[in-house]
């Protein structure tokens, strides 16, 4: 069996559920086998390996406890997935307790137990991640200027910034704050013919109108109150080179227009100045608003819009690429191990899970902050939860304010959403055991129309377990 391709061994009584579990998983890149109970399953996992074992909990001869147990103790490093039922919930306590990786309850749909297999299999890939990263095998690339991920959609990054790094042409980078935009506008900038001139970082949004116009363009003695003496602006000082303007949809449509004609001829007029001036510099954009929304709207120039769009990079959100959020961590952990003077060797199981199943509202840059945050506050050779004291989803760490109010509200309501999830789902059940599964019963109970009961149960998958009745 190769290394790559996970192992899947399957442990039922009944023939037909262990078929049919083994044509529901071939779909998916693994290897599956089965066993009728738990004896014969120990005997095959003597002779190969497996990496995920699913094992029903009540069968006749050496129930699934057992075999939990068994496989814990022999095969610590597979994982195991036990078949129970909601009415069972003391048995999914002390299954999970015993140390099951995830529990599937019955009756149970293909996409239920493949996704439970596939979150398993997540698992082993991010644990044998962190493993070489601690070992400093790095398995990640380490890309132009300091991008590091091996996650299809930062691949599909990194090969459009190769692309046109040579060029000279315009670029528009989209993404959420802390995604990392300005790193891309470096990346871009480091790998071009201008990699030996200046480059130039303006963030728009925190800038008044006249004074990013004085800032970009420059200005003459007696041009405003203030102004005692020529200044040169940034786009003449970075002749030859790039600037990058961040947030361009914080900018006025008078700024935006007097881009536009920048873009199209690379002259400028410095304020209180009649005479033109060239030079010779690279733009890139960025912003986190999606700028054909501002558009229709009428706050952003529609001619300018489209002068921009020549060549857009959306940059993705680190809660799309979480295989991506060890290698980045272990990048930050060596930086902060010797700037700070430690030598940290990295992250224990329970932070690494918590890392990984975690969202990032802040994105990388959130990232990097509770990594220094660990490294400062922990005295041991290994990050633990008590180091991450921020990662439960429902505390904004300051670094992490929104700021726009689109990021607020999107913000609040993940978050919200979230907390509301996890209560809404253990509501549902908790009314269901109560009243012996009588669906009726139980929304009459907790005050809700049937109906409405019943979407709530469908949304969060609640099904009846075979063994009770109606």
């Amino acid at each position: 069996m190769p290394d790559d391709i996970p192992g899947l061994l399957v442990v039922d009584d009944e023939i037909n559920i262990c078929q049919n579990c083994v044509k529901i998983l071939s779909k998916m890149q693994c290897n599956v086998d089965y066993a009728l109970n738990g004896y014969d399953a120990l005997q095959l996992m003597d002779k190969r390996r497996f990496d995920i074992v699913i094992t029903d909990l009540k069968m006749a001869s050496m129930g699934g406890m057992e075999v939990l147990r068994k496989v814990k103790s022999h095969y610590p490093n597979t994982l195991v997935i036990v078949i129970t039922g909601y009415s069972s919930v003391s048995s999914a306590v002390e299954v999970m307790k015993t140390g099951a990786f995830d529990y599937v309850p019955k009756p149970f749909t293909p996409d239920e137990l493949r996704a439970a297999v596939r979150k398993a299999i997540f698992e082993i890939q991010i644990q044998t991640q962190n493993r070489e990263l601690r070992e400093n095998k790095e398995p990640f690339k380490l890309l132009s200027h300091q991008l590091i991920g091996n996650n299809p959609k930062i691949e599909g990054v990194i090969n459009m910034v190769q692309k046109v790094a040579p060029t000279d042409s315009t670029v528009l980078i989209y993404g959420e704050s802390g995604t990392g935009k300005e790193l891309i506008a470096r990346a871009i900038h480091a790998n071009s013919q201008r990699k030996g001139q200046v480059f130039f970082a303006v963030d728009c949004g925190t800038l008044s109108e006249n004074l990013l116009e004085s800032e970009l363009f420059g200005h003459v003695k007696g041009a405003f109150t203030g102004a005692h003496k020529d200044k040169d602006g940034i786009f003449k000082r970075a002749h030859k080179g790039t600037v990058f303007l961040d947030e361009i949809s914080n900018v006025s449509t008078e700024i935006q227009g007097k881009l536009l004609r920048f873009l199209e001829t690379r002259e400028f007029l410095p304020l209180g100045d009649t005479t033109a001036q060239h030079v010779d510099v690279r733009l890139i954009f960025a912003t986190n608003r999606d700028l054909n929304e501002l558009v229709a709207k009428g706050n952003f120039r529609e001619d300018f819009y489209y002068r921009i769009f020549v060549y857009p990079i959306i940059i993705p959100p680190l809660r799309e690429r979480k295989s991506d959020v060890l290698p980045i961590a272990y990048h930050f952990l060596k930086q902060f191990n010797a700037h700070i003077g430690k030598n940290i060797q990295g992250f224990d199981y329970d932070a690494v899970k918590r890392m990984t199943e975690y969202d990032w509202p802040g994105n990388v840059r959130q990232l990097r902050n509770t990594v220094e945050r660990a490294v400062i506050l922990c005295e041991r050779d290994q990050i633990s939860l008590s180091e991450l004291p921020l990662l439960d989803g429902m505390e904004t760490p300051m670094e992490n304010i929104p700021s726009t109010n689109e990021e607020f509200k999107r913000m609040k309501k993940d978050i919200r959403q979230r907390a509301v999830d996890r209560v809404e789902k253990n509501f549902i059940i908790n009314a269901l055991i109560q009243n012996q599964w009588n669906v009726t019963q139980a929304a009459s109970k907790v005050g809700l129309q049937r109906t409405n009961f019943q979407n709530l149960m469908k949304k969060h998958a609640i099904v009846r377990p075979k063994d009770i009745k109606s």
